[in-house]
């Protein structure tokens, strides 16, 4: 599959995923959303979380590719959110609200800390082929209050409340899921 396609379906597949937790919230919406990721790694496609720790990076561009198009997939779910209203595009802005109160600093840590699951589920999967650790994992960066810097487009853009604060955030955001994503490779090189 072409990379673009594929990223953007994996951005559809995450942005699915976070819509479940909109609808549903607390612990049966962080069980809802593991269908993105699981969809990603059945799939095969690309997402920035799943390629942030395996890619070298003399490969930077195409990654940068990849969190682009995953981005754009989000960006149309989170429009769907926000043009329907309810219940979930409040809960988009309680989220958002929530993450902004946490500031730079804070934020940067929780993004490292989902970079850290999602980069060991998805590395379990790929050496395992065992699906249990996505299952368990994406619930796991969920409840303990971690940021995907995918999942989070949805939020944003439904909640659609852009103000100077995600200007700081989101790039956090990001850079905070490349670095948790990087700890495996750095502390098992070998793996």
């Amino acid at each position: 599959m072409e990379i673009n396609r594929s990223s953007l379906f994996a951005g559809l597949l995450i942005g699915l995923g976070a819509c479940g937790f909109l609808a549903l919230g607390g612990l049966p919406g962080a069980i809802i959303f593991a269908f993105g990721l699981i969809g990603v790694v059945l799939s095969g496609t690309h997402l920035y979380t799943g390629r942030a720790g395996i890619m070298p990076l003399k490969e930077t561009p195409v990654l940068v590719r990849i969190w682009l198009f995953n981005v754009l997939g989000c960006v149309l779910l989170g429009l769907l959110v926000w043009s329907l209203g309810g219940e979930s595009a409040d809960r988009a802005q309680t989220v958002v609200a929530g993450r902004l109160a946490q500031g730079p600093w804070r934020s940067f840590l929780r993004a490292v800390g989902c970079g850290l699951i999602i980069d060991i589920a998805v590395w379990l999967y790929r050496t395992k082929q065992n699906i249990l650790p996505v299952l368990f994992g994406v619930p796991l960066f969920i409840v303990c209050g971690f940021y995907h810097s995918i999942a989070d487009v949805v939020y944003i853009v439904a909640a659609w409340n852009w103000t100077a604060d995600l200007l700081w955030y989101y790039p956090l955001i990001v850079l905070g899921n490349y670095v948790g994503c990087n700890v495996r490779r750095v502390v098992l090189p070998q793996a």
